[in-house]
Formats: C-alpha cells, structure tokens, sequence
C-alpha cells in the first residue's frame, strides 16, 4: 500500500475495502476492456527487484509465477523488469526527485543591505567609481577649457586654476552616486560627457538597487541548504538515502553518470540510510538532515499534505508506471488501448487531480515569480557597458580639445603646433604637480620683466640707511626714498628749465620721526611707471 494509489478505505466493506488512484483506474479499465477483478495485496509488499542470486522477489515475481493476472500500481517500467513481465504503454510519467524538510525562514543579517546586488556587482560598482574619478581629474588637466581665471575681477592677471585636482575628482564622482550632488562641477566638454554619462550610470544602479531591496524586504528569504543531487554530493552534513527494493535504488545502482555512481556507493556503504517502505523515510525526513530519493508524483503528494516537506531540484530522470501483466498475456495491448483512450479523455488527469489536488491540505504560494534573487551581471551588466563608451567618447573629446586650442596658441605665440603641444603635455603629465599654472608663456613674460624705456623713472625702496629692500617688508609698508641725480648739482634757485638733461633725487623717509622738521626746497617731480613696473 502506497498513498495515494492504494489505501485503506476509511469505512471499508467486503467489497471495497481499498480506495486510491490504482482502484479508481482499475474500475474504469474494467468499463472499457470488459474484465472483472478482484484486489490482492503482494505478500512481502516490494515491487520487485533482482537479488544477488537472480531471483526477483515482488509485484515481479507474482507475476513471473502467474499467480496474478496484472499488477495495477506505481510500478515502474524498466529494462530489467520488462525481460521478465510484459507493460502496457504508461499511464503516469514521472522521474526521481528529493523529499528534504522546509527550511526555516532565514533572519536578516547585519549587512542583509548589501544582497540586492551581487558581490560582483559590487566589485564592479567601486571599480567603476575609480575609474571615472582619476579619468575626469585627467581630462580636467588635459583638456584646456577646464582651467580659467580664479580672479574674474583681474582680466589681465597671469593665473589660471583647476577646479578638479585629485580630491575634488573623488567628491565629485562620490556625491553623484549618493545622489547628493556636488560643489564643483565640469566645465569642459569632455569632462561633462564624463559626468553625464557617470550621473546616467548611478541613476541606474540607485533605481536598481532600491526596488530590489523593497522586495528583499518584502519576501521572505526560505534558503536550502542544498539544491541539487550534486549539492548532497559535495556535503557531509546531511545524510540521503532511498527505498530498498525499489527503481530508485535499481537506477543509482545501474547508472554510468559519475555523480549517481558515487551516491550509490555512499548508499551501499552506509546500509542505515536506507528505508524498507516509503513511510519509514518520510519519517526520517521530517527529523532533520536527511534527504529522501523517491518518485516525484509520491513527493507532490507529501508536500500537498506536510507544509514541513519540500521537494529540492527537478527530476534525475524520465519514466512512467504502466500496468504489469505475465509474459505475452492477452490483455496487453487491450489494457494499451484503453490508457491511451483515457488519457485522450482527460479521465486520467481527472483523477490524479482527485488524489494529489484536491485532497490537500497545504496550501502553497508560487514563490517562484515573487522570490527576491540578487541582481547580477546579466541584470544590469548592460549599464557597465555604457559607462565604458562614454568614457570612451570623452577622451575623444579630450584629445580633440587639446589640439584645437594647442593650435590657437601656438599662432598666437608664433611656434610650431608640436612645441606647444609638447609644453602643455609636460605640464599635463604632472599629476603630482600644483592646479594653479602661469598662463602666459615663459617668453612672453621674460619681455614683461624687461628694463624700463630711457625718460622713465625708476623707483626704488630703500631702508633709512641707504640699503635696498625687497617686496617683504617687515611692517608691510614700503620705505621709498626718491633721488635726484645730475652731473653737477645745480642750486634749485638758478636751475634751468629750457631743455637742460638732469635727474631730480627726493628722499621720503617714513620713520617715526617724520613729524620733524624738515626743510623744503619747493622742488616736486611726477614719477611716471611703465607698463612692466610693479
């Protein structure tokens, strides 16, 4: 007896005192094929397997020794029992699976935040993030229309600036992706390709990210610890085992697959994890740590009545149950014909329908369509590939910035193009260097520090004692003394004003003592500074 083809009625009689699928098939047979039957239940209740010796012990051997005329159950058609017995064409397909306990919901981790992405992702997400920070501080050095003039009020000043040096590159590309945005921004074409296209990239990975975890929040996360046969195969937490006597235990037995091979050996080695009936191992289940080989239709009828049952991967193989009958029995092809006008009918679904559908009492979701996965390459590997192109197209850009405006100076300064570009690669080059650059040429401004024209005065400041200072002064004030030289001092009274050469020296003595007295000649001269003069 093996629910749900055959079991005991719940108020037998003497006529009937089974019910399940095998009974109600039975009876639509005998409407169509014209037989009367009477049910009998095999002594040792095995399906028949070989033993060591040849013999066959069974649903197989009842009807090797003709003391049944067919054998109606989950038998299974296979290449050893079809030597033996005849089949009819299959009325049920099905293939071994495992039964394996439900396993508990699993609790949120610490960092449970990071699963909607997959590691990889992940990795690829910082590697992007580095790659387009040192990219736009690159172009930002090369490109010439980043650099502009920090003192917009002072069109002539000699200065320029970046705004992206290396630390403001990082913010820049870290505040896009946190979507809080940024204090400096692109002014180049080039290095706004770079932010558009990486501005494009985080829209993408953020809206991602925050609808997969909405569903990660959502679903209940129901991990297994195995799934597939190749995952018990490579574990030694869990034990596995199957029926003895039965096509399961034949199929690892006989099969060439290495991974079968070996889990017949673990099997064979191991005698304790094997189950005399179907019960047994359903029990052992049900206890934790133990997997259970059977066919997958009696697993859907667990799991339909168990919420504690799952069934773990898909089928290991393909077969169907037919109807035994004695070698060349009469009824073989009338019993073939009378399936298939049953199955044609929808008869047969009707029924499985009866025992494996309705009559459960678990009721379980799809979770197929609702389970929250980790989003991979294959989800938004495509975003990484745009990412690449504009970057890609910015350096393009770039280089096409560069040479259009090394070409314009170098017109302006009256040099080759390939000089000019060689000087402003050099500097480029220098990513350790300063973000401040002259941005006049070195001959041009040699000329501005050029000795001023004949007529001009020259100012000079000098300390109280005659001696030269420089710019760094050490109360911030210029000490100027104005002299007036002359081949031949000359009165200021009889001093000639009609054409005679000389040089008028004053002295201004900003001291302490400049409330003293001091004498006053009358004589004033107009200090002109030329253009090149500070």
């Amino acid at each position: 007896q093996e629910p749900p083809f055959v079991m005991d009625k719940e108020q037998p009689s003497d006529d009937e005192p089974y019910e399940g699928f095998c009974i109600d098939f039975a009876a639509e047979l005998s409407k169509i094929v014209g037989f009367k039957y009477k049910i009998e239940l095999v002594p040792d209740n095995n399906y028949g397997t070989k033993n060591a010796d040849g013999e066959w012990d069974g649903i197989v051997r009842e009807l090797i020794d003709r003391r049944a005329d067919l054998a109606i159950a989950p038998l299974t058609i296979t290449y050893m029992r079809e030597q033996v017995i005849d089949f009819s064409k299959p009325f049920l397909n099905l293939g071994i699976s495992i039964l394996f306990k439900m396993p508990r919901g699993e609790k949120p981790g610490l960092f449970s935040f990071l699963n909607p992405l997959a590691v990889e992702i992940w990795l690829y997400v910082i590697g992007a993030y580095l790659t387009v920070s040192f990219t736009i501080f690159i172009l930002a050095r090369f490109s010439p229309y980043e650099w502009y003039n920090p003192h917009p009020c002072n069109p002539d000043t000699d200065e320029v600036e970046n705004t992206f040096d290396l630390s403001n590159s990082f913010w820049f590309t870290v505040g896009t992706l946190m979507q809080q945005g940024s204090d400096v921004n692109p002014r180049a074409v080039s290095t706004r390709i770079v932010g558009g296209t990486w501005w494009f990239f985080t829209l993408i990975i953020i809206s991602s990210y925050t609808a997969n975890l909405s569903a990660f929040l959502t679903v209940e996360r129901m991990v297994s610890p195995i799934e597939s046969a190749e995952d018990l195969l490579k574990q030694t937490d869990i034990e596995y085992g199957t029926r003895l006597s039965s096509s399961t235990l034949s199929f690892f037995m006989n099969s060439t697959i290495e991974t079968y091979s070996r889990m017949y050996a673990y099997m064979k080695d191991r005698p304790h994890v094997l189950s005399e009936t179907y019960a047994q191992g359903i029990e052992r289940v049900k206890q934790g740590n133990y997997a259970f080989f059977m066919e997958n239709l009696m697993i859907d009828y667990q799991v339909q009545r168990d919420c504690d049952l799952m069934q773990v991967g898909g089928q290991l193989d393909s077969k169907g149950y037919g109807i035994g009958l004695p070698m060349n029995s009469p009824y073989r092809d009338k019993l073939s014909m009378a399936i298939l006008e049953l199955q044609e009918g929808g008869t047969i679904q009707k029924l499985y329908n009866k025992w494996w559908k309705d009559t459960g009492t678990c009721v379980r979701e799809d979770k197929k369509d609702s389970k929250a996965n980790a989003l991979g390459v294959q989800n938004v590997g495509g975003i990484f590939v745009v990412l690449l192109l504009g970057l890609a197209l910015a350096v393009i850009v770039a280089i096409s910035e560069f040479i259009w405006k090394s070409r314009q100076n170098a017109q302006e300064d009256r040099q080759s193009l390939c000089s000019e570009m060689a000087q402003e690669l050099r500097f480029a080059v220098r990513c350790g260097g300063s973000s401040k650059r002259p941005k006049v040429k070195p001959h041009v401004s040699d000329k501005r520090q050029s000795q001023p024209p004949a007529g001009h005065t020259h100012v000079q400041p000098i300390t109280p004692s005659g001696q030269d200072i420089g710019p760094d002064s050490p109360n911030g004030m210029l000490q100027l003394r104005q002299t007036r030289k002359s081949p031949s001092p000359v009165p200021s009274s009889t001093r000639s004003t009609g054409g005679s050469r000389y040089e008028t020296e004053f002295r201004s003595d900003f001291r302490t003592e400049y409330n003293n007295k001091r004498e006053f000649n009358g004589d004033y001269q107009h200090v002109d500074c030329s253009d090149g003069e500070v």
